[in-house]
């Protein structure tokens, strides 16, 4: 088996069946095997895939375990030489697992690749970026955007991390590397999981012939809680990867970055930020 493609969905049922659909759509030349883990739905997600692919493996967790978790789950029972992490929220605009796989076999340097991502208009979106660090966390704070998040060359590009949404990795590298540490529920796992596979040697590419849509975000429709995930895992990201000083470098400016949040919005007398940011910050510090 060439590549095991794991998808997690967490009642995303007509996400997801738009994205198998492309995936039997479009990859051609390699074999594969999808696997999705439900993440306890309860969309009716878990029946549709019963009686609509039958051929795909139906992973069913009795909770809702996070991203990292569930593909850990969902890994156990590829056979494939790599795997392939696709978010529920994507489609694939050409043989991308092939284009990606072929990579892999071509450069066994690589340890994970993924590819272009745009989103449902076709314009670029966020595909990889550098492995966190205090200038990105500055970066945050100051608004300044991440322009390097998208290969515009037509060649293979060495990155820090590619995003989860369309991960390929070495089967044999994930189960060394005892998949996604399960500290973390959703968000920053990928980088972590990458810190570690460099530490191995590997490189990281983005492969731009590789081509997926992300209809990013619409998966997840409570942006508060969201966002309050996103600072919690990346307090946890920099725990896992760096020592203490470091640590608490960053954890001020993540501080920082909150709390200015706050400020803003109270002067702009904007109630429902304000409310979203507190909340951002109760996640982000409670120890839990």
């Amino acid at each position: 088996m060439d590549v095991s493609i794991i998808i997690v969905s967490y009642n995303t049922g007509k996400l997801l069946k738009q994205c198998l659909k492309s995936i039997f759509e479009k990859t051609k030349d390699i074999t594969f095997e999808v696997i999705v883990v439900d993440n306890f739905s309860t969309d009716g997600s878990r029946q549709m895939l019963k009686d609509e692919f039958p051929n795909i493996m139906l992973v069913e967790s009795p909770e809702n375990l996070g991203f990292g978790r569930a593909n850990n789950l969902g890994a156990k029972s590829a056979t494939g030489k790599y795997l392939f992490l696709l978010n529920p929220d994507t489609v694939l605009l050409n043989n991308a697992i092939k284009i990606l796989s072929d990579f892999m076999d071509n450069n066994p340097e690589a340890g994970i690749c993924g590819g272009n991502l745009y989103n449902e208009d076709k314009k670029p979106i966020h595909s990889y970026s550098r492995l966190p660090g205090i200038i990105q966390e500055l970066k945050r704070l100051l608004l300044i955007p991440d322009t390097d998040c998208f290969n515009n060359t037509r060649k293979p590009q060495k990155v820090g991390y590619v995003t989860g949404a369309d991960l390929m990795i070495r089967s044999g590298v994930f189960n060394r590397q005892s998949g996604f540490d399960s500290d973390f529920f959703m968000y920053y796992e990928e980088s972590e999981l990458t810190y570690r596979v460099k530490r191995e040697g590997y490189k990281v590419y983005c492969v731009p012939q590789a081509q997926i849509i992300h209809l990013e975000q619409k998966s997840f429709s409570d942006n508060e809680i969201r966002l309050g995930m996103i600072f919690k895992s990346c307090k946890t990201y920099y725990r896992k990867t760096h020592g203490r000083i470091y640590q608490t470098v960053v954890h001020c400016i993540l501080l920082i970055t909150i709390i200015s949040r706050l400020i803003l919005f109270a002067v702009l007398r904007n109630k429902k930020k304000i409310n979203c940011w507190k909340l951002i910050l109760k996640t982000y510090i409670n120890k839990n």
